[in-house]
C-alpha cells in the first residue's frame, strides 16, 4: 500500500526557507544584499559585531538553503542573493502567511 504524503514539496521548501531566515543575523545579511546592485564583496564581519566563524555558520546557512551563492575571488568572496530562489521564497512564504484565520472560540483563551 502505498502511503500518500500529506507534506507538499511546496511546504518542504517554505520550511527550509523560514529555517534559513530563522536568526536575525541571517535577516540583516539578506537585507543587506537585496540592496546592493551588484554582488556584495567586502567583508561582512566587519559591519557585523560578530567572529568569522560564526559569520561563515549563517553564511552556510543561507547558501544551504539557496538563498544566497558566493563566489570565492582571493582573498574575498562575493555574495549576491540567488534571485530565482529568493523569489520562489518571497511567494511561497507569502502564500503561508496570506491563510485566512477562521474565527472561533479559541480567540477567547488566554
Amino acid at each position: 500500500m502505498i502511503q500518500k504524503e500529506i507534506i507538499s514539496k511546496e511546504q518542504k521548501k517554505a520550511a527550509r526557507y523560514a529555517k534559513a531566515m530563522g536568526h536575525p543575523i541571517r535577516m540583516y545579511v539578506l537585507e543587506l544584499l537585496s540592496k546592493q546592485s551588484c554582488c556584495y564583496s567586502g567583508d561582512l564581519s566587519e559591519i557585523l559585531p560578530i567572529v568569522k566563524s560564526t559569520l561563515s555558520q549563517h553564511l552556510k546557512e543561507l547558501q544551504d538553503a539557496g538563498l544566497i551563492q558566493g563566489e570565492i575571488e582571493a582573498p574575498r568572496i562575493k555574495y549576491c542573493l540567488n534571485k530565482e530562489n529568493w523569489n520562489e521564497a518571497q511567494i511561497l512564504l507569502g502564500n503561508i502567511l496570506n491563510f485566512h484565520i477562521k474565527q472561533s472560540s479559541c480567540e477567547d483563551v488566554k
